[in-house]
């Protein structure tokens, strides 16, 4: 077998492996603790969560962007699901979002917020970088070929679509954004992605050095418990704040403008911590960190649907499956990052310093 052969499989693969790991990290860690039938819609998901983020990927990768490039991709992907598809971002009955918090404009804020950080930390973030941590060598390669990126791009597009088609047309019937929000979606979309692509990778392209290899300095890295422990902690404090145990109930803590406040903190929360882990990377932070920070992470958005559930019980089944999938879910997320974590130690030795500080590896 040749080595192009090889190399082939191996991108084939690491597409696959990011296809699925977009909708699992988002969907079924999550939404399917509290609604099982998430587990029957997880093949509908992969056009959607999989491809979206796939495409926004290579995108990036083709343009020679790096971590901030990927972060305002993210959010050109959640617009793309929360405006165009589901259109939960202006709908006044979809989720009951219009009632999470304060309504500007016509836009449900406090979901919008709430959706923002979600999906660019567990649809995006996370999926990209276990992605880059099981497959190294291709971290800052394309996986997918000029025609599987135009007909994956295609297929994210219509899976945005059926969004609309099919699903909101049995829990928001009849219901379409006005033509001004979705034309100016349209365009902050466009500028968003242009930033992404043209301007950003001149600034902060995927081939530069962390700021630690140039002479800079930054916080000590802390222990990877540790770590875990700060995603975990931000994570529950960030979805606590912002997301009703019920969304039949309004917000999740206060009423009124004072929703303002936890839509702040929860906001100071999210930076805080981002700011961290820039730091910790430019100091050195090893792949190690990077597992134990998702770990903690994806432990905590797990465990807050169990815990909603067990607050704001549906029905039987609903607890039943909470109180037995989620915990399992939870174990297995463990076993297969500590086994990743075994992985990358053994193979950290023979990767170069210049592979150890991609700054596509968050």
């Amino acid at each position: 077998m040749t080595d192009s052969v090889i190399d082939r499989r191996r991108r084939g693969r690491a597409a696959w492996l990011l296809l699925l790991l977009a909708p699992l990290c988002a969907e079924l860690a999550f939404s399917a603790v509290s609604m099982p039938i998430m587990w029957l819609a997880f093949p509908f998901l992969i056009p959607m969560y999989g491809l979206g983020v796939l495409v926004i990927r290579e995108l990036v990768i083709r343009s020679g962007g790096g971590w901030p490039s990927l972060l305002l991709m993210g959010l050109v992907y959640e617009l793309a699901e929360d405006g165009l598809g589901l259109q939960a971002l202006t709908s006044p009955v979809l989720y009951n979002a219009a009632e999470w918090g304060p309504r500007v404009l016509g836009l449900n804020l406090t979901y919008w917020e709430s959706q923002v950080g979600y999906h660019l930390t567990f649809s995006v973030l996370i999926p990209v970088m276990i992605t880059n941590l099981v497959f190294p060598e291709l971290r800052a390669e394309p996986y997918l070929r000029r025609r599987g990126l135009i007909i994956s791009g295609i297929a994210a597009a219509l899976g945005i679509a059926m969004l609309k088609i099919v699903f909101t047309s049995t829990t928001d019937p009849g219901y379409l954004a006005p033509l001004p929000f979705l034309v100016g979606l349209v365009a902050v979309m466009g500028v968003l992605s242009f930033v992404a692509l043209r301007i950003l990778p001149r600034r902060w392209p995927a081939a530069a050095p962390p700021v630690a290899d140039r002479g800079g300095t930054g916080p000590p890295v802390p222990p990877p418990p540790v770590a875990a422990l700060i995603a975990a902690a931000a994570t529950l404090i960030f979805l606590g704040l912002l997301m009703p145990g019920d969304p039949m109930q309004g917000p999740a803590i206060g009423e009124g403008s004072f929703v303002l406040l936890p839509m702040t903190v929860a906001a100071a929360v999210a930076i805080t911590v981002a700011v961290l882990i820039v730091r910790w990377h430019n100091a050195g932070m090893s792949d190690r960190h990077r597992i134990w920070l998702a770990g903690g992470a994806l432990v905590a958005h797990t465990l807050f649907p169990i815990v909603t559930t067990i607050l704001h019980p549906v029905d039987q089944l609903t607890t039943t499956v909470a109180l037995t999938a989620g915990p399992a879910m939870i174990v297995v997320t463990v076993l297969l990052l500590a086994r990743l974590a075994a992985v990358t130690g053994r193979r950290s030795g023979q990767l170069s310093p210049a592979d150890r500080s991609q700054p596509l590896r968050f």
